[in-house]
């Protein structure tokens, strides 16, 4: 099930990084007085009342400017506008209405999304005039203090009654989403078509032929299975003024969020680039079990080392996610497909792999007892207790005395030791690391 979105926009500095730091819980927008800090959009995932939804933050829309960095941002905000479920537009109600506001009200009238007209700054309810922004014509306003949280609980009732009721998804509660990703022309339709059996998507040697992200349900050897062939993932400069290409990376990354494995597609004969280590970083980061596809393999000069040479070169490349699987493919001839399913179904398994809480302390345990945590201003992390929380990703949740002196190389270490007890190559796994004990939880 896809997340709904919901966009902020507004002129500049009226406040939506701030209501977007507040509301996803950690500081990931920069947040400044300095008008157009926020250049391009930024996703992050949040909740409310139990209801998930994607936030995306625009940089300030200013129609009027011929500010080359002002013109991006615009069209930056126009993208989010289009995949967006819910709009919220922001005021700032110590400066007043301006122009400008108007000027962002007349771009949003052409949409015909839900939009909600958000007057941040508000610090006192009683005594706010807001008659000048019920002139606007959207309706109902609703007053914020972003900063100390002030209405934001009733904006979000709001926001979240947009949303609509979700379904589960039709026919393929038990189908494995395959997400196709990678650069423009590194094979990715071909393997999608040669997967399939037949030409689903077009393939040509022009890059970019495909725009949006294609899904395909599909069997094989008896299990249901839905593969997601998306656009090519250029690097951010390489995309100029083509907002039909940003829109197509958007969807791209979408694909990822939703898929249950994905496919880093790469050409063997150019080798991983650094764009598809900022693809699988991505990847990496949303949780999601994944296969690097070494495509075109038939077209390169081989011999005994060559294979071991990819690998070597590989793990250098990707060792922020060391838990990686691979294999060498040929998507024009079919070389080792089954293959490569097979280690689709691997990963996924991995992925949702869930172990009894018993198991799972005495693995701690045994670490423990192996390498004590190391003292920090002689004060020592004590590891009390371990519970599986959930799977896709596996998550554990550590209970300790206090969960600050546990250091980064410490908590690496237990991450690695439970991947070895449950060999769990293939899908990142996450430690959370809480104070107290399982009582507390």
């Amino acid at each position: 099930m896809i997340k709904p979105l919901v966009a902020v926009v507004g002129k500049p500095n009226v406040g939506k990084s701030t209501f977007f730091n507040k509301v996803c819980g950690s500081r990931i927008s920069i947040v400044s007085d300095m008008p157009g800090v926020t250049r391009d959009r930024i996703y992050a995932d949040a909740d409310w009342l139990g209801v998930e939804f994607t936030l995306v933050d625009t940089g300030g829309i200013q129609l009027k400017s011929d500010d080359e960095m002002f013109r991006h941002i615009k069209q930056q905000a126009q993208i989010a506008l289009d995949l967006a479920d819910v709009i919220l537009f922001f005021c700032d109600y110590k400066s007043g209405l301006t122009s400008e506001d108007y000027d962002v009200a007349a771009l949003l009238r052409k949409t015909n999304k839900p939009l909600i007209l958000v007057v941040n700054k508000v610090d006192n309810y009683i005594d706010a005039d807001l008659s000048d922004f019920y002139s606007l014509g959207f309706g109902e306003v609703y007053p914020i203090a972003a900063e100390q949280k002030q209405g934001v609980g009733d904006l979000l009732d709001k926001v979240i009654s947009y949303f609509p009721k979700q379904q589960p998804e039709e026919n393929d509660d038990n189908a494995i989403k395959i997400a196709v990703v990678g650069k423009p022309n590194a094979g990715k339709s071909s393997l999608v078509n040669k997967i399939l059996g037949y030409d689903r998507t077009i393939v040509s040697e022009i890059a970019g032929t495909t725009r949006d992200a294609v899904d395909t349900p599909f069997e094989y050897q008896g299990r249901k299975y839905v593969i997601i062939d998306t656009a090519g993932m250029r690097k951010k400069r390489a995309i100029v003024d083509n907002s039909v290409e940003q829109f197509s990376v958007m969807r791209s990354l979408n694909a990822v969020r939703r898929a249950d494995v994905c496919l880093i597609v790469m050409d063997a004969g150019e080798g991983l680039s650094e764009q598809d280590v900022k693809i699988a970083g991505f990847i990496h980061e949303q949780g999601k079990p994944s296969v690097v596809v070494i495509n075109k393999w038939d077209l390169i000069e081989k011999d005994t080392h060559t294979i071991e040479l990819f690998k070597k070169k590989l793990s250098s490349d990707l060792a922020f996610m060391d838990y990686f699987r691979f294999v060498s493919v040929s998507a024009l001839t079919g070389q080792r497909i089954s293959k490569l399913m097979d280690e689709v179904d691997y990963v996924y398994a991995k992925s949702t792999f869930r172990c009894t809480t018993g198991t799972l302390n005495d693995v701690i345990s045994d670490a423990v007892s192996a390498v004590e945590p190391p003292s920090q201003h002689g004060r020592r992390a004590k590891i009390k207790y371990a519970t599986q929380a959930s799977t896709q990703p596996p998550t554990f949740v550590i209970f300790t005395n206090s969960a600050e002196l546990v250091h980064f190389s410490y908590r690496r270490y237990l991450e690695n030791c439970i991947r070895r007890a449950f060999s769990l190559d293939g899908t990142p796994i996450k430690l959370v690391f809480r104070d107290g004990s399982e009582k507390d939880e």
